[in-house]
């Protein structure tokens, strides 16, 4: 197994520290982390899978519409 090296911050390295359990290394925090993570953008995505593409973009078109408006009048 190659080792890298890396540097960090001492208040980064307190917050891994506190996110850490006790018998885990920092090596799998990070890993653990960033599996966390990319299961969540999955979770999200999977989630807009249902929706379909061309009805959230009118959909969204509408919304930046009305926020436009809005803030025409706010600025008048």
């Amino acid at each position: 197994m190659t080792v890298k090296t890396i540097t960090i911050t001492e208040d980064a390295y307190n917050l891994f520290k506190k996110l850490k359990g006790k018998d885990e290394s920092f090596s799998e925090l990070i890993k653990r982390i960033g599996s966390e993570r990319k299961s969540d953008v999955n979770k999200i995505f999977g989630a807009l899978s249902k929706y379909n593409v061309e009805d959230a973009r009118k959909k969204a078109q509408e919304i930046r519409i009305k926020l436009d408006n809005d803030l025409k009048q706010r600025l008048r």
